[in-house]
């Protein structure tokens, strides 16, 4: 596989019963690559022990004045010289290639199963830990990669120079023979507890990464309720463990590095000695003593890549078997590969466990008085059931919804993704242009004006067009760049684009999670139109608790203690349902706490209320500093 080849066109089944099953499975998909690093790594290895031969022959000619035989020796040095040269560039060029190739393979397994599992991977697995997996641990995997191969040839070359000197000169190859494999051996008691200390620093590192990330992810709401300072406090006491764990990760790492080098020096130190009393006995020759001398010393070298795999793979076992454990899980499904003709199931949406009923072409709000159950709900109708039989993604073992009588979980990921598309409460956007962000798998019946004008992009499209014209002057909107994440947007304006581009793809069920919970009353009334209007004869479902949206709707379903316990129009169940009077209004007297009733988080009330809050604030500033 070669660098230019990337991506893998299928990188494959991984075997994901332990970390070292998965280290042995990249290898064998990389046998090739590893057999030509390991061929090159032989040549410059094996040139570089050589030069003792030549060094040890030019001695000898000098001692017995021959100057053909110095003349050769040189000659020899300097094609030496040239076959080093070109094994470390190539060798280099080989094992940097298996690492990246590595990487890769391991970094679209995981990008394919992120968008196997969708949003139900981050309850599965805390968000920290997928992002260190994707990164950290996909680096530390590629290293082991990369350095098995040189370490298979030096410890070829290591074994051929050892049996060399005991053929060429006994007395002293057998001390070397003995010497280098109990050097290469002694820091084996070490590396246990090296292993421990590493793995203490990756956990720590984990965790200070999810508080990261989840610290960045709120940082308006932060903002806005002053609670920057407790979370900041909170990262520099989770960054500090990370550094004293590092620190003592490193010094277990100094320590084997140390006897790394002590016992080859007292090793060389043992030969040098010996072989002079030898010299000087007559019982071997100066150029002999000088040959076995600057093989031990050459030897140092390729014993250098003992502690490197040692240190490699004490890294990168923990960090396969993480890896490993993320990729093992699976979608709760009949697994279905024939998807290429099957055709998407249309009709009724309807999800067995809480009887919530979507009828086709309609558009059905959902009022969930859990703020929990709603994402459990949403993630069922896009097809995320029961764990065979067992516990389902969720936790609570509900069984796959069904769209015109077909359960999503027996149909091809594929094909569910298609037939029904469901948008979190908290959607990303990737940075690019706004081009870019709405060129996304879609029918081609909603152009993406008629998306962004539903959405009430305007305000939006007005910001971008001032800063296309401070960019690059063509004013166009469309070119205008989004960057990471949508962070020069506000909340709601990052809202209404992930709206829009999910209007673009018109799927046949839309399933949307509270899609306007960071925008105004007023811009939220013409979203609920516009909507409605865009998804005519579409089905549609919008989980929400704002009486606006709610208004809009055909059909209006209350769920309640994991049940639909009402259906009918958003008025029908206000005059009613005290309990759905409860979650929609907040009256103080509708009995929706005594009820167990919660107003939905991103409705009028709960972590979006207090989010919005503090955008309004941080937005008031910013105009009154302009």
């Amino acid at each position: 596989m070669r660098i230019r080849d990337l991506p893998y066109s299928d990188p494959g089944l991984p075997d994901v019963r332990s970390g070292t099953r998965f280290l042995v499975w990249l290898g064998r998909n990389q046998l090739g690559g590893q057999v030509k690093a390991a061929l090159w790594g032989l040549l410059h290895m094996g040139s570089l022990v050589c030069f003792p031969v030549a060094i040890g022959f030019g001695v000898q000619a000098v001692v017995d004045r021959s100057g053909s035989r110095l003349a050769l020796a040189g000659a020899l040095m300097v094609g030496l010289t040239v076959l080093t040269a070109l094994g470390d560039a190539m060798l280099h060029r080989a094992a940097v290639t298996n690492w990246i190739t590595a990487a890769a393979r391991v970094q679209q397994l995981l990008a394919r199963k992120t968008v196997e599992l969708g949003s139900a991977l981050t309850r599965r697995v805390a968000a920290g830990e997928v992002v260190a997996v994707s990164t950290g641990d996909v680096e530390k995997i590629g290293w082991f990669v990369e350095a098995l191969s040189r370490f298979t040839a030096a410890a070829i070359t290591t074994v051929g120079v050892c049996v060399a000197l005991v053929i060429y000169q006994p007395a002293l190859g057998v001390v070397v023979a003995l010497g280098v494999p109990a050097l290469a051996l002694a820091v084996l008691p070490l590396l246990p507890q090296a292993a421990r200390r590493a793995d203490e620093q990756r956990e720590k590192a984990g965790r200070a990464t999810e508080l990261a990330s989840d610290t960045v992810a709120g940082l308006r709401v932060l903002r806005g309720i002053g609670g920057e300072d407790l979370f900041l406090s909170r990262y520099r006491r989770a960054s500090q463990e990370v550094r004293t764990a590092a620190v003592r990760s490193a010094r277990m790492w100094a320590l084997i590095a140390a006897v790394q080098v002590v016992l080859p020096g007292m090793l060389l130190i043992g030969v040098v000695w010996y072989g002079a009393v030898l010299a000087g006995s007559g019982r071997i020759t100066v150029g002999e003593l000088v040959t076995i001398y600057s093989a031990v010393t050459f030897l140092l070298f390729p014993l250098r890549h003992v502690e490197e795999i040692a240190m490699a793979y004490s890294f990168s076992r923990p960090s396969a078997r993480r890896a490993a454990r993320v990729l093992a899980l699976r979608r709760p499904s009949a697994e279905v590969d024939s998807g290429l003709d099957e055709k998407a199931p249309t009709g009724d949406l309807y999800d067995p466990a809480t009887g919530m009923l979507a009828p086709s072409g309609q558009l059905t709000a959902v009022v969930c008085g859990d703020p929990d159950a709603a994402g459990r709900v949403a993630d069922r109708l896009g097809g995320h059931p029961t764990e065979d039989g067992a516990e389902s993604v969720d936790g609570d073992g509900a069984p796959s919804a069904l769209l015109g009588g077909v359960a999503l979980d027996e149909v091809s990921l594929a094909t569910a993704r298609a037939a029904v598309l469901v948008q979190d409460k908290d959607p990303v956007l990737l940075s690019g242009t706004l081009t870019e962000l709405l060129d996304v798998p879609r029918s081609g019946e909603v152009p993406p004006r008629d998306a962004l004008d539903a959405a009430q992009c305007g305000d939006v499209l007005e910001a971008l067009k001032q800063a296309s014209l401070a960019d690059s002057g063509d004013g166009d909107p469309m070119g205008a760049r989004i960057t990471e994440r949508g962070r020069s947007l506000s909340g709601g304006q990052r809202q209404r684009l992930a709206l829009a581009r999910s209007l673009v793809t018109d799927p046949e069920v839309l399933v949307l999670d509270e899609p306007t919970s960071a925008v105004d009353s007023h811009t939220e009334a013409r979203i609920g139109e516009g909507l409605k209007r865009l998804r005519a004869d579409r089905t549609t479902v919008v989980f929400t608790s704002s009486p606006l949206l709610l208004d809009q709707a055909d059909r209006v379903v209350f769920v309640h203690d994991g049940v639909a316990a009402g259906v009918g129009s958003h008025r029908e169940l206000l005059s009613t349902d005290p309990a759905y009077r409860a979650v929609v209004t907040r009256e103080p007297d509708g009995g929706g706490e005594r009820d167990g009733v919660r107003p939905r988080d991103g409705g009028r009330g709960g972590l979006a209320e207090l989010e919005r809050a503090g955008e309004k604030v941080i937005e008031e500033q910013i105009e009154e500093s302009a």
